[in-house]
């Protein structure tokens, strides 16, 4: 299969079930809202060392707010539930409540199982905090230098699905980080995803377990150019650089589509192949054939 002359190469990724949430950041003007969200999101590319996968799902307009101001719509995902709403509550106080002018809203309303969100951090008030009920749901005011931090109650959380994935294959460095951006940025236009490692793409892929004791990863030789010769490879004769991008999102159509997008925009004359990160179906229940993602799109 190809689309152009880039080659699809007939595998799977293999994505596993996660558990999400989604925050509502409004500030001031864009400024504060980007530091808030730029805090919020730090630290998050991965669960295996991280505490939560986590990144912006989108930007949102002061019309598409609960406070009338600038916003982003965050995603954060972890293994568990307990495990997301460790993660939520600490980036909550650390790095939300600490910027200036912030407020954080639960984005998931309708969702059964909850986490503490400013049911945690309005201790910080230390006793001088007020609560008000809006239309059912539960807001906390904390007294703070700048004013007052508004935040939810608690935050709704729900079953997601992480690590979509798609590997790039291109004849340089140069081509191979201009297609990730390409398919970045048409992944970013998708609602209801993620891509959290930096800038949304991996250059360290890597596969489960390590021969060294207590390594959970290590880096996948196959898929690195410095190894050809040496290891089993799954890259095409004549590629100089491999890049992996991740994908988390709410459900698998959701990570599918994304999948298809991103893919899409990245293939060009660069690009040799794109392949995907499995293992052999062990690791996880959700199986992206890339031809059946693709299948409207691709010919050959």
């Amino acid at each position: 299969m190809r689309i152009g002359t880039t080659q699809i190469v007939d595998t799977f990724a293999e994505a596993f079930r996660l558990r999400y949430t989604r925050l509502i950041v409004t500030a001031h003007d864009e400024h504060w809202r980007d530091a808030a969200v730029r805090a919020a999101c730090g630290y998050g590319t991965s669960v295996l060392g991280c505490d939560a996968e986590i990144g912006v799902e989108g930007w949102l307009p002061p019309d598409e707010t609960p406070d009338g101001r600038p916003g982003a719509s965050i995603l954060a995902f972890s293994f568990s539930v307990e495990g997301v709403a460790k993660a939520i509550a600490n980036r909550t106080a650390q790095c939300l409540l600490t910027c200036p002018s912030s407020a954080v809203f639960d984005g998931l309303p309708a969702a059964v199982d909850r986490a503490p969100l400013g049911s945690h951090v309005r201790y910080f008030g230390d006793g001088f905090e007020k609560t008000k009920v809006i239309g059912g749901r539960r807001y906390w005011r904390v007294p703070v230098m700048d004013g007052e931090f508004l935040v939810e109650e608690t935050c709704g959380i729900e079953k997601g699905v992480g690590g979509g994935n798609f590997i790039l294959q291109g004849t340089t460095l140069d081509g191979t980080l201009a297609a990730v951006r390409r398919a970045v940025s048409a992944i970013e236009r998708c609602p209801g995803v993620i891509a959290p490692f930096p800038g949304g793409a991996v250059r360290s892929g890597s596969k489960v377990g390590s021969r060294y004791e207590g390594l959970r990863g290590s880096t996948n030789e196959a898929f690195s150019p410095a190894l050809v010769g040496r290891v089993v490879t799954e890259l095409l004769p004549g590629v100089a650089a491999a890049v992996e991008i991740v994908i988390d999102g709410i459900d698998e159509t959701t990570v599918g589509n994304a999948m298809a997008a991103g893919i899409e925009a990245a293939v060009g004359p660069e690009l040799l192949a794109v392949s995907a990160g499995n293992y052999g179906g062990k690791l996880g229940k959700f199986h992206f054939h890339l031809h059946r993602v693709l299948a409207p799109t691709a010919s050959g």
